[in-house]
């Protein structure tokens, strides 16, 4: 079953209730839109008399496009270095921000966040439209 995220905590106590009223876990499951495991590692927190709240992300800090003045100095590094390859950006990038960025998440910054495309040994960048809606203030998260 493909990830949802985090789900609610009033999710999860309404599908481990379910269970203990007798309701067959493959309903539940399905009801639910969760996976069986996913519901008996619920059911066991209950057991143990663990909360059943989401936990926190342990995620990393992003290195790169965390902030709209990021965004904004990552598209002006890519403008005036049109020819530069991934690895000159990410060494550009580090002289500039002093953050070193691997190649792959360089790529991921330019392609999916920004909407850059690579074609022939340049980079291309997208509309004028696109650029005032990923550098716009409103639009942070993405």
């Amino acid at each position: 079953m493909p990830s949802m995220g985090i789900y609610s905590k009033e999710l999860r106590i309404r599908a481990v209730e379910a269970v203990e009223r007798g309701i067959p876990r493959k309903d539940v499951v399905k009801t639910f839109s969760i996976s069986l495991r996913t519901l008996k590692r619920w059911l066991r927190k209950r057991r143990d008399g663990q909360d059943l709240s989401p936990g926190t992300s342990t995620g990393r800090k992003r290195r790169i496009l965390g902030t709209l003045e990021e965004k904004r100095a990552l598209w002006q590094q890519l403008e005036e270095n049109l020819d530069a390859t991934l690895e000159r950006h990410c060494e550009l990038w580090e002289q500039e921000r002093g953050v070193r960025v691997s190649p792959s998440a360089m790529s991921r910054a330019i392609r999916h966040k920004l909407g850059w495309t690579y074609q022939k040994r340049r980079r291309r960048p997208p509309s004028a439209t696109k650029k005032r809606e990923v550098l716009s203030a409103n639009v942070l998260g993405g």
